[in-house]
C-alpha cells in the first residue's frame, strides 16, 4: 500500500482495516455514496468502512450492511480526538470542501484521498485525476459514477455498479403507517409522494401542475396523493397549502427517518430532482424526476425504474441560483402537466427504465488511469 502506486492501496490493506469516509451533509450527495459502499463491501467484505457524517443525515446510513460504523461529527476537537484514536488506514473525502479537508487531515491516516483540484489539495498524498468531461468541460458521467473514481484509481477493480440504498427503521415504518391512516389513508392502499420543493426557483415546478398531477392520479388509478415539504422550502409552502392541502395531508416537519419511512411504501414518487427524489430510487421506488436547470446525466435517479421529465435548452447545465439565458427560467416553466402525466402512466402501467451507468465501468476506470 503505497501513495505513489494509487491502484496497490486498496488490494495492499491488511485484513479488516478500518477505512474513513468523509461525506458530511447533504441529502442527495449521501445517498449516491451508497452504491460505492456496496461495491467496497462486495468486493471486500472484511474492510471496516467507517462513514463520517453531521448527525442530522445520520439515518441515510443506518441497517446499512456494508458500512461497520457511523461516526457523527461533534464539536471539532472531539471529533478530531475520535477519528485520531481510530487509526484510520485510508481516508476518502467524498465532501471536498474546506471542513472536510480539515477533517481528514487531522484523521491522521497514513493514505488520504481526494479528487484534483478541490480545496486544500495539499493536506492530500492521493489525488484522484479529474473525470472525462463532454465538450462542454462538464462532467460526463453520473455523481455515483464520479463517486467511484475514488476508488478505482486506488485499486478498486471494476464491476457492475450497485443501486443505491437506504433501510427505513422498523419503528419508523410504523408510526408513518399509523399517521396516514389517521390521515385518511388505509394500510395497503396506494399513495404517490409528491415533492413540489427544490434548491432554487429554476428547479421548482409549478405547484398548481402538481395539485393537476395530484387530483388526474387520485381519479384515473386510485393513488392517493401525499405531499412533502423540507424545512427549507418555507418559500412555497403557502402555495403548497392553497393547491394541495384541499386534496393531500401535507408532511412539511418529517424527521428523517420518517421521510425513509414514508418513501418506502410510496407506489410512485412525483419531485422535481432534489434529495427526496434520490431517496425514493434508493428505496427501489418508481420516480417520474422533473428536471429542469441541473444536469439529468449527473444527477438523474439511480438504480430505480423511473422517468425523466426534461426539455432541452443550450444553455442547460446552468448553476441554477437564477436564469442565465432568459428573463425567465424556460426550462421548468416548459414543463407541461401533460409530460408529467404520461411519465407517471408509464410507470404505473409498465416497466420504466432502471439508472444504467453513463459510462461503461471498465472504460472508466482506463480513463481515469491515463
Amino acid at each position: 500500500m503505497r501513495p505513489n502506486n494509487p491502484s496497490s492501496i486498496l488490494p495492499g490493506l491488511p485484513e479488516a482495516a478500518e477505512i474513513l469516509l468523509v461525506r458530511l451533509r447533504s441529502l442527495g450527495d449521501l445517498v449516491l455514496l451508497t452504491p460505492a459502499l456496496a461495491a467496497l463491501h462486495g468486493w471486500r467484505p472484511d474492510l471496516r468502512l467507517c462513514v463520517l457524517v453531521d448527525p442530522v443525515w445520520a439515518a441515510l446510513f443506518e441497517g446499512n450492511p456494508a458500512v461497520t460504523e457511523i461516526i457523527r461529527t461533534r464539536d471539532f476537537l472531539s471529533t478530531v480526538r475520535e477519528l485520531r484514536r481510530r487509526r484510520f488506514a485510508v481516508a476518502y473525502n467524498q465532501h471536498g470542501g474546506p471542513r472536510s479537508a480539515i477533517l481528514t487531515a487531522a484523521s491522521g491516516a497514513r493514505v488520504r484521498v481526494c479528487w484534483k483540484k478541490r480545496q486544500f489539495s495539499f493536506v492530500y498524498n492521493v489525488l484522484t485525476p479529474t473525470p472525462p468531461a463532454d465538450a462542454g468541460g462538464r462532467i460526463a458521467m453520473h455523481t455515483v459514477e464520479h463517486r467511484l473514481s475514488q476508488f478505482y484509481w486506488t485499486g478498486l477493480p471494476a464491476g457492475p455498479i450497485p443501486a443505491a440504498a437506504v433501510y427505513p427503521h422498523p419503528r419508523a415504518i410504523a408510526a408513518i403507517t399509523q399517521e396516514l391512516g389517521e390521515r385518511g389513508i388505509a394500510p395497503g392502499q396506494p399513495y404517490a409522494v409528491l415533492h413540489p420543493g427544490g434548491a432554487f426557483f429554476t428547479k421548482r415546478w409549478d405547484v398548481a401542475h402538481f395539485a393537476a398531477v395530484a387530483r388526474w392520479l387520485l381519479k384515473e388509478h386510485g393513488v392517493a396523493p401525499v405531499v412533502i415539504l423540507g424545512p427549507a422550502e418555507g418559500e412555497i409552502a403557502a402555495a403548497v397549502r392553497e393547491h394541495l392541502a384541499p386534496i393531500a395531508p401535507i408532511y412539511d416537519s418529517l424527521s428523517l427517518r420518517g421521510l425513509i419511512a414514508l418513501l418506502a411504501g410510496t407506489r410512485i414518487f412525483v419531485g422535481n430532482d432534489s434529495g427526496p427524489m434520490h431517496v425514493a430510487a434508493a428505496l427501489a421506488r418508481p420516480c417520474v424526476a422533473i428536471f429542469s436547470s441541473s444536469s439529468s446525466v449527473n444527477w438523474r435517479p439511480w438504480g430505480a425504474e423511473h422517468r425523466v421529465v426534461q426539455n432541452d435548452f443550450p444553455c442547460n447545465p446552468c448553476p441554477g441560483d437564477r436564469c442565465y439565458a432568459f428573463a425567465e427560467p424556460r426550462c421548468i416553466l416548459s414543463v407541461t402537466v401533460d409530460q408529467v402525466r404520461d411519465a407517471c402512466e408509464a410507470l404505473l402501467t409498465e416497466q420504466g427504465s432502471a439508472g444504467q451507468s453513463v459510462v461503461d465501468p471498465n472504460a472508466l476506470k482506463a480513463e481515469i488511469r491515463k
